[in-house]
């Protein structure tokens, strides 16, 4: 079942932007989408969100990520459930090895 959408943005604008997102051609090309149509600080969560989803995925103990990387255990259980799904998009990407670096 997918997750709640605020109201004010919908389902609609939230397939929309996906659309738009597996159009993109290149890394390189979405780097410049992302400087676009997110902030500094946007940009910045969504690297951190990858960077702790392949700590998780290398076997690094929660409590080490968080320190490493100053953030709350909420957040990275988070990322364990995810990873927990050997079905999910996730662990597909984080497999793919130009996927997963950076």
């Amino acid at each position: 079942m997918p997750k709640r959408i605020d109201r004010s943005v919908g389902e609609g604008a939230v397939q929309a932007i996906a659309s738009v997102f597996a159009r993109v051609g290149s890394a390189a090309e979405m780097r410049r989408f992302f400087d676009e149509i997110l902030t500094a600080a946007e940009t910045r969560d969504l690297a951190l969100r990858w960077l702790l989803l392949r700590k998780l995925s290398t076997g690094m103990s929660q409590r080490k990520i968080a320190d490493e990387l100053g953030i709350s255990l909420c957040k990275i259980t988070r990322g364990s459930k995810i990873l927990k799904n050997r079905k999910s998009v996730t662990v597909r990407m984080l497999g793919d090895g130009d996927a997963a670096k950076g």
